[in-house]
């Protein structure tokens, strides 16, 4: 338990930064910047750990080992003298991914995938099984072969919470990792004015709470060698605690069904008493009391609506909406099309890297605290 090896967090690619700052926040050792992710020396501790608490998080890699292979059976011999009973249990299935790159002189990623299978079922009676829990993830680069166990299973960002879904859904993972972008960091309300299923508003609302995003799931790592229940237990004990928070959060969508739907996730999430949902079109909306917050919203674009006219036109309204109610507010919107983003007549800063979502690539633009409408300044 108090060796190390690599640690690698993946995350939504364009949003690494954010990934970066949060591991640090959270505490992990040295964490280093890559692409597509953050990694950092850890213990099977802080795996779990990391799987617990990291919100950004898709899927938490260990590295467990490495070795060179310059043909099949070289891989073969080393695949069956590897140590994989010290991370994998004989009674549980696994199954194998192997990816190569034109570096290295193992090319064919089916046979490479057969070679390591036939070691783990030979050597060490281990059962393989394409709908498996444990991941075994294999990269073959330069000739150097590289073993990760895939701890989380299923992707981080399935918390446990959101049954309900409408089209196009907003990822948690990503979307905590925009919440942060926008400097969100609990402290403030937050207005969606098309909140879908809810996943910004219930994301929100979380971190304010101090709710950690695992805290309703299983975990691959479970199913390996090296899980201890009873640590299990403490780290949860100690990571699962509530804040009192004393602001509100805002949701609203034109589709009724929307509204109810992100209502039932925000109860099956626990956060139902911090958001208020309401059924209204986004250029209806009205300023919460308070001080200024954060308006953030993932609003249709043109890969969901064929009508551009239409489009444009919600995007025209929500922004004179917001540019003549919201002082004061910061604004953050995601968007495929920059044309849209520009309809609003916002003060939107540059841009930054595009982000994969559904199948396509998305910015999120972002302003400033608004400007006083009244007052001239725009």
């Amino acid at each position: 338990m108090t060796s190390t090896f690599e640690i690698y967090v993946v995350a939504s690619p364009g949003l690494e930064p954010q990934m970066l700052q949060e591991v640090v926040e959270a505490g992990f050792p040295d964490p280093v910047l890559q692409q597509g992710g953050v990694s950092f020396e850890g213990t099977w501790e802080d795996v779990w750990r990391a799987n617990l608490v990291l919100r950004g998080a898709t899927r938490v890699l260990a590295r467990v080992g490495e070795f060179m292979a310059f043909h099949l059976a070289q891989l073969d011999k080393r695949s069956r003298k590897f140590p994989w009973g010290d991370v994998l249990r004989s009674d549980v299935p696994v199954r194998v991914e192997v990816a190569t790159s034109r570096k290295s002189k193992i090319y064919h990623a089916g046979a490479a995938s057969q070679r390591i299978e036939k070691a783990l079922t030979q050597e060490h009676g281990i059962t393989i099984s394409p709908d498996a829990d444990v991941a075994i993830k294999v990269r073959i680069d330069d000739n150097k072969v590289t073993i990760s166990i895939d701890t989380s299973g299923e992707s981080l960002h399935k918390r446990g919470h959101k049954e309900a879904v409408g089209k196009a859904p907003m990822r948690e993972t990503l979307a905590a990792l925009m919440l942060r972008a926008c400097g969100y960091d609990g402290n403030e309300s937050v207005l969606d004015p098309m909140c879908g299923s809810g996943t910004f508003l219930i994301e929100a609302a979380e971190i304010a709470a101090g709710l950690i995003p695992g805290r309703s799931r299983d975990f691959a790592f479970m199913k390996l060698a090296t899980f201890d229940p009873a640590r299990w237990s403490i780290l949860c004990r100690m990571a699962n605690t509530r804040k009192a928070i004393d602001h509100h959060f805002y949701g609203s969508d034109r589709d009724a069904g929307a509204v109810r739907m992100a209502h039932s996730n925000a109860t099956r999430a626990g956060v139902q008493n911090e958001i208020d949902f309401q059924n209204c079109n986004a250029s209806d909306i009205q300023r919460p009391d308070g001080p200024p917050g954060l308006v953030i919203c993932n609003p249709p674009y043109g890969a969901r609506i064929s009508n551009q006219k239409m489009l444009f036109g919600i995007y025209a309204g929500l922004g004179e909406k917001l540019r003549k109610d919201f002082a004061g507010w910061r604004v953050g919107l995601v968007t495929s099309d920059p044309a849209l983003a520009k309809a609003t007549k916002l003060p939107f800063k540059s841009k930054g890297p595009p982000i994969p979502h559904g199948g396509i690539k998305v910015w999120l633009f972002q302003t400033d605290p608004l400007p006083d409408a009244t007052k001239g300044q725009i």
